[in-house]
């Protein structure tokens, strides 16, 4: 199907000039007080996880602003919140801890990137600290941190992402129920 595909590290960076020193170096290893404050100012995240033969996940997670609850400098814990009850993120976890955060604060085009190593808790103060109308979660992803950055807004400024007067008319978007109901009954005939 395609043509011309690079297959080496080597030929990649051929196309294309080396980082700035700024994005060279602004990886850190800890969850800094910059990070924290972003954190606590981000009502969503995404979760990328892959199982152990590579298979990935991508999940949004979202709550009340700062709804990620903050260690130390090392470690952050996500609420596992009920949601479709796949548990596709959680058990790609158990086969592979490594995990990719991704952090956004509406209006705001920089993200705050965050990788690491997961570990599912059911450690019961800590879940306590994350309760909602007298609810803890049955369960949290603990990540200890391993890379701390942030990632330009290049994608989101392109997007207008923040921007509602250039978003499309809410008739003429994707029916997602449509969807839903469509794949559901594609996978229904091959039973």
């Amino acid at each position: 199907m395609f043509k011309h595909i690079i297959q080496n590290e080597e030929d990649l960076r051929a196309l294309h000039t080396p980082p700035s020193r700024g994005a060279a170096n602004k990886v850190i290893t800890t969850i800094d007080e910059h990070c924290q404050s972003f954190i606590a100012q981000s009502p969503m995240l995404f979760l990328a996880t892959s199982n152990s033969e590579g298979k990935c996940d991508n999940s949004p997670r979202g709550d009340h602003t700062g709804f990620v609850h903050i260690i130390d400098e090392h470690y952050l814990v996500i609420p596992e919140r009920p949601g479709n009850r796949r548990l596709d993120s959680l058990s790609n976890i158990l086969s592979n801890p490594q995990v990719g955060l991704l952090f956004i604060i509406p209006g705001l085009g920089e993200t705050l990137r965050i990788n690491g190593k997961a570990t599912i808790i059911q450690d019961k103060d800590i879940l306590d600290k994350m309760a909602i109308n007298g609810k803890a979660p049955l369960l949290g992803i603990a990540v200890k941190a391993e890379e701390c950055f942030i990632h330009c807004p290049n994608s989101f400024n392109r997007s207008s992402l923040w921007k509602p007067e250039e978003w499309e008319v809410k008739e003429n978007l994707p029916a997602p129920a449509k969807i839903i109901s469509a794949h559901i009954e594609m996978n229904t005939e091959k039973l």
